[in-house]
């Protein structure tokens, strides 16, 4: 199950959040009572209550707001069972003080808000002393593995216990937590209001990441990045999943770089099975894998990884879903030889996206000129296949066939930026950008008031993520789906 956890000042928000939830398909909440201003009405928030609860009252030095006396604490929640609560969350130091009444199952709970402690089994059998039916542990992820360290407790536990991981890398246990035999995860009552570091809200438990249909032989993927928090990967893949009926989950994993090889040797460990890979580690990836594909050697990045026992596989499916809308704007015949021979290719940009692009215009036979505001990483990169540079001042001097932007400016929510100035854009011209929220960048609606050719950044996205999809499942995406998926996700953003 997930339990919502609901955290409101005034007892009639706090009722009114309870049956609203329920109507949403929640079956456990979290009546946090130290939100409540004033004193709290237990019978008024219990009576006729529409689904089970879990009574929770916490202090300040546990993040909580409760600023009154631990003996009125103590009271509240003695009272709380009295009252016949489902549940009631105790502190370990408190649970000693008030003894087991009526049918009320403990949750016995533990929280760290600065790291995830080394001997965590230790902590679980000193909590499950207390007279547990539920131990529940919170600790602060520092580094991806901790993730995998509180999986491995629950799992382990001969007393049913939740565990998970705060902070934005702790969001992966939040998830898995079910797979790994948790009795329930926690999530907030509205994506605004996070009553803990790195809470999801409801809907996005339920409706993203389907977590009431993870169970132990749902296949994991997710996708790598710091940060990653950004990625709409995610809304994508799920909605995919479930289209095709699949037992699959995609998940956001924020992996810093110097944690990105002991996340790979988790992989296996966590049940991923292929992973979407982005900044800042397209490149350093490649070192860690065990067989690359002919696009990963000649760009010495990827984007995909596939693991497959103890074998890890590389691909990258930015240099064909980029390739394949150029084809299709510029009407070329992708088996000629060199279809882009004689075309002149302005490439804004010299990053992971840029260099999957280079690689494939020269491929191609297409006389490609680098651009960049930083003008070694232009250097290195047209180096590295064969092209030309000129300094990002003299970006508008070139009499460019096409242009790319593979640079972040028009990026939401600097929506008012262009890498480049309108005046000079040919008629004849294609225009390529690759940002995708917003879809109509400012350099793409310019380009139309021109009457050039465009490709947006939404189907080059759409197509590196049905390539993905492929290589994830062995079956077509449904594109469309993705395509809609995707403008739902980046519509909601501009609004």
């Amino acid at each position: 199950m997930i339990c919502v956890s609901i955290g409101r000042g005034r007892h009639r928000h706090m009722i009114a959040e309870h049956r609203h939830l329920v109507e949403q398909g929640a079956r456990l909440v979290e009546l946090r009572l130290d939100y409540i201003h004033g004193q709290v009405n237990l019978k008024r928030l219990l009576t006729n209550r529409p689904c089970p609860v879990i009574v929770t009252c916490r202090r300040r030095e546990d993040s909580g707001k409760w600023s009154d006396s631990e003996s009125s604490r103590a009271m509240l929640l003695r009272q709380a069972i009295a009252e016949g609560v489902e549940y009631v969350d105790l502190e370990e130091d408190l649970a000693t003080q008030i003894p087991r009444f009526g049918e009320t199952k403990r949750i016995i709970s533990f929280h760290d808000f600065s790291k995830t402690p080394d001997d965590l089994s230790a902590l679980h059998q000193r909590l499950s002393a207390a007279d547990a039916d539920i131990v529940k542990v919170a600790t602060m992820a520092n580094q991806p593995h901790d993730n995998l360290r509180m999986l491995q407790l629950i799992k382990s536990a001969t007393i049913p216990t939740v565990g998970m991981c705060m902070g934005e890398i702790g969001t992966p246990s939040r998830l898995l937590a079910g797979r790994f035999g948790s009795p329930f995860t926690y999530s907030t009552f509205h994506h605004e209001r996070s009553l803990a570091p790195g809470q999801l809200s409801f809907h996005e438990m339920r409706n993203v990441y389907r977590y009431e249909s993870v169970d132990t032989k749902t296949e994991v993927f997710g996708v790598i990045a710091d940060p990653v928090g950004q990625s709409l990967s995610p809304v994508l893949h799920n909605a995919a999943f479930q289209a095709k009926g699949m037992n699959r989950v995609y998940l956001p994993f924020r992996i810093p770089a110097e944690h990105l090889e002991a996340f790979v040797k988790d992989a296996q460990h966590l049940g991923i099975r292929g992973i979407s890979v982005t900044i800042p580690h397209k490149e350093s990836v490649v070192r860690l894998l065990t067989k690359v594909d002919g696009a990963v050697r000649g760009i010495g990045a990827a984007n995909t990884v596939i693991f497959d026992g103890d074998a890890a596989l590389g691909y990258n499916t930015d240099y064909r879903a980029a390739m394949t809308c150029i084809d299709l704007a510029t009407e070329t015949n992708e088996t000629d030889e060199a279809p882009l021979s004689g075309m002149v290719a302005l490439m804004l940009g010299a990053g992971g996206v840029s260099k999957a692009i280079v690689f494939g215009l020269v491929r191609r036979g297409a006389d490609v000129v680098v651009a960049n505001r930083t003008q070694q990483r232009a250097d290195n990169l047209a180096s590295q296949f064969g092209c030309r540079t000129i300094p990002w001042a003299r970006r508008h001097a070139i009499s460019a066939d096409l242009i790319i932007n593979g640079t972040s400016m028009g990026m939401h929510p600097n929506v008012d930026e262009s890498p480049y100035d309108h005046r000079y854009l040919r008629t004849d011209a294609v225009v390529f950008d690759t940002v995708y929220n917003p879809e109509s960048t400012l350099l793409i609606k310019q380009a139309v008031q021109q009457n050039c050719r465009v490709i947006t950044g939404v189907e080059m996205f759409i197509r590196q993520a049905a390539q993905q999809f492929l290589l994830f499942t062995g079956q077509e995406a449904p594109i469309e789906l993705l395509r809609e998926s995707l403008k739902r996700a980046t519509g909601a953003v501009k609004l």
